[in-house]
């Protein structure tokens, strides 16, 4: 258990450098947010495939190769629409505001959201301690707020409601995925969301002249480019699912919350971004939050992954 659980912290450190390299990205070229987006999802689309292909070679010689039917595809697809929208707005966020403070709001009120959000449309009912979890969040996202305009000196209003919407998409798109097809393998399911999500932006990316901004980088940002779409986005993944193998759902679920924690950390590191004592405060508040929905929801069900 204990090389799974490295492995998902592994994988929320691997996440947690996205929003540190695109931040680079946006501040050192004309690369629009919603660029950088589509192109991530191309560069994991190549990966993915491979990694389907191989997949689908395992399970025929397995003698359990599955059809995928227009109910089992739907599914998958809308999580690809989700897919797209949470990858331009919480990269957007990261670009009108700081790289920790989009990535705490836009990850850590998540999961409360889900909790609330699962009681109308999934008939989960939440308890107390979901509803003192979405308060407590609320009051650390508040907190985060204030720090945020102590250190920008002024409301950085869109990039917070950027991570909100970020963080509202994730949450439909984590509900979405208790509707996909259980029988449907991990990187066939990721290939179709990923290229989904690809063929929803890229009119997008066409119509806001997103391509033009692309020309402007040079071999060291495309680098950049690369190792998002292939170091967080492939290897964390691979890194994740492969814990998630020995690690309990609990267990897993709290662990990935030092994603946006390693994300503060290191926009502090190498950004100069400074959360403040009441940033920082707001973050432990926020993080705790999301710990105590984990366990509530696992306990409400148990043997979920």
């Amino acid at each position: 258990m204990i090389r799974g659980a490295s492995l998902i912290a592994l994988a929320a450190l691997l996440w947690a450098t996205t929003g540190i390299v695109a931040k680079f990205l946006f501040t050192g070229s004309e690369l629009q947010a919603i660029s950088l987006g589509f192109l991530r999802l191309v560069v994991a689309l190549t990966f993915f495939y491979i990694l389907m292909r191989r997949e689908q070679k395992t399970r025929a010689r397995n003698a359990t190769k599955v059809l995928l039917t227009r109910k089992a595809l739907l599914p998958l697809m809308a999580l690809g629409v989700f897919q797209a929208v949470y990858q331009g707005s919480y990269l957007l966020a990261v670009d009108l505001t700081g790289a920790g403070i989009a990535t705490l709001i836009a990850l850590c009120l998540s999961p409360v959201l889900v909790a609330i959000m699962a009681a109308p449309l999934l008939g989960e009912k939440p308890g107390i301690v979901t509803i003192l979890a979405l308060m407590a969040a609320i009051a650390g996202t508040t907190m985060l707020v204030i720090s945020d305009m102590g250190s920008a000196g002024g409301l950085r209003l869109a990039g917070i409601l950027m991570a909100v919407l970020a963080a509202f998409v994730y949450a439909g798109f984590t509900l979405t995925s208790r509707y996909a097809s259980a029988g449907t393998p991990v990187f066939t399911t990721a290939f179709i969301c990923f290229l989904t999500a690809a063929i929803v932006l890229m009119p997008v990316v066409w119509g806001t002249g997103g391509f033009e901004g692309m020309a402007s980088l040079s071999v060291w940002q495309w680098l950049m480019v690369t190792y998002i779409g292939v170091v967080p986005t492939c290897i964390g993944y691979l890194s994740f699912f492969e814990g998630m193998k020995t690690t309990p759902a609990t267990l897993s679920s709290i662990i990935v919350t030092l994603e946006p924690l390693f994300v503060a950390l290191l926009a502090w590191i190498f950004l100069g971004e400074v959360l403040g004592a009441v940033g920082i405060t707001g973050a432990i508040i926020l993080t705790a939050a999301v710990i105590v929905a984990s366990q509530s929801s696992a306990r409400q069900a148990p043997g979920t992954a």
